[in-house]
C-alpha cells in the first residue's frame, strides 16, 4: 500500500490496476480507454461483463469530453461534484465499449477525496473504476479491505485512509424520459428534484446475463459469506431466540440487543461503518448474522437497498 500517486499514474499508463480511496468505497481502476486494461478489471473481480464500470473524472471540463453533456448535468454537476453522484449520460466515442456493457451510455462522476482527484488530475484521463471487490461481495472501505481480498491481482493500492461515506454512489440515469435513480446513495432524490425536477426511483433488479445501465441493479450485491438475514421489528422476539440457537451468530440492530451489535440511529452513521461492520464479521468467520431492517423512509432508502441485497428474508421454516 503506497501513497505514490506518480506511480499510480504510471501504472495506470502503461494498463495496470490501481486501488484508489474516495469518499464513498475504495475503487479499482484502470485507463477506461484501454480495453485490455479493463478488463483486468473484470477478471480480478471475477465480474460479469454485462455489469457496467463508473468511469471517474476529475472535473466537468473533463466530464464533457467523454459524454454528451445536457444542462441537467451541468447543474447537477456544478452542484454536487466532487461528491457522491453518478450521472449516466450518452457517451463519447472514447471510451471503450468493455466499460460499459456495450451499451451506448456511460456513468461519469468525480470523487470527493484528495487523494483520488489528485490522482485523476495527474493521469489526465477516464479512470473506469468499480468497486475493489471481488464481485457481489461487501464493498471495501480501507486499503486493508481491498488487500484482505484482491491480493496481488491490484498493481498498486493507495491509502487513503477510511472512506467518509461509507456506501456507493447515487446513480442518476438522465438519458431516460425523465430523470432515474438506478441506485440510492448519499446524494436523495428530493436534492436532484430541487434542480431538475421530478426524479423517478427504478426498484427492479437486472438479470445478470442482461446488460445493466448501472451497476447495483443486481439482486445480489454487498454480500457477506455469512449467511446474513433481515428481519423487521415485529420478528425481533424471534430472532433473538434463533440467535439463542445458532451459536455465535449476532444480530446487528438500531436498538440495543443484548450480545449483539448497536448499529447508529443515524443514516449518514450508519452507512459509514456498514461494509466495514459486515466485514469485521466475516473476518471473525461468524457464521450467521441477522440485521434488523432501518425504518421504510426517505433519508433510510440506499441503507434499506444495500441490505436487500447483501441478506436474504428471514425463512418462516428457520430453526
Amino acid at each position: 500500500m503506497s501513497n505514490d500517486i506518480a506511480k499510480a499514474v504510471e501504472i495506470l499508463k502503461q494498463g495496470g490496476l490501481v486501488a484508489f480511496p474516495t469518499e464513498t468505497v475504495y475503487g479499482l481502476g484502470a485507463d477506461a480507454r484501454n480495453a485490455q486494461a479493463v478488463q483486468k478489471i473484470f477478471a480480478a473481480k471475477g465480474r460479469p461483463s454485462t455489469n457496467p464500470l463508473i468511469v471517474h473524472i476529475s472535473d466537468i471540463p473533463t466530464a464533457q469530453w467523454f459524454a454528451k453533456w445536457p444542462v441537467e448535468a451541468q447543474r447537477l454537476a456544478q452542484k454536487f461534484w466532487p461528491g457522491p453522484l453518478t450521472l449516466i449520460l450518452p457517451k463519447s466515442h472514447r471510451i471503450v465499449a468493455d466499460v460499459t456493457a456495450g451499451k451506448q451510455t456511460v456513468g461519469l462522476r468525480a470523487p470527493d477525496h484528495p487523494l483520488a482527484l489528485e490522482l485523476l488530475h495527474r493521469f489526465n484521463g477516464p479512470v473506469a473504476a468499480p468497486s475493489a471487490n471481488r464481485s457481489t461481495r461487501v464493498s471495501p472501505t480501507t486499503a486493508q479491505h481491498v488487500r484482505d481480498e484482491l491480493g496481488d491481482a491490484v498493481d498498486l493500492i493507495l491509502d487513503g485512509g477510511p472512506c467518509s461515506v461509507g456506501i456507493e454512489s447515487t446513480v442518476l440515469d438522465l438519458t431516460a424520459e425523465f430523470p432515474t435513480i438506478l441506485r440510492p446513495g448519499a446524494i436523495s432524490a428530493r436534492e436532484i428534484e430541487s434542480l431538475v425536477g421530478i426524479v423517478r426511483i427504478r426498484t427492479d433488479t437486472i438479470d445478470p446475463a442482461t446488460p445493466a445501465s448501472s451497476p447495483g441493479q443486481h439482486a445480489v450485491h454487498y454480500s457477506p459469506r455469512a449467511a446474513t438475514y433481515r428481519f423487521d421489528a415485529a420478528d425481533l422476539a424471534r430472532v433473538q431466540n434463533l440467535s439463542q440457537q445458532h451459536k455465535d451468530s449476532v444480530i446487528l440492530a438500531i436498538s440495543p440487543q443484548p450480545g449483539g451489535l448497536q448499529m447508529p440511529n443515524n443514516s449518514a452513521d450508519y452507512a459509514r461503518i456498514l461494509y466495514a461492520t459486515l466485514r469485521n464479521l466475516d473476518s471473525r468467520n461468524i457464521p450467521t448474522i441477522f440485521i434488523q431492517m432501518p425504518p421504510d423512509t426517505p433519508e433510510w432508502l440506499a441503507i434499506r437497498d444495500r441490505l436487500l441485497r447483501a441478506t436474504r428474508p428471514l425463512p418462516a421454516d428457520l430453526v
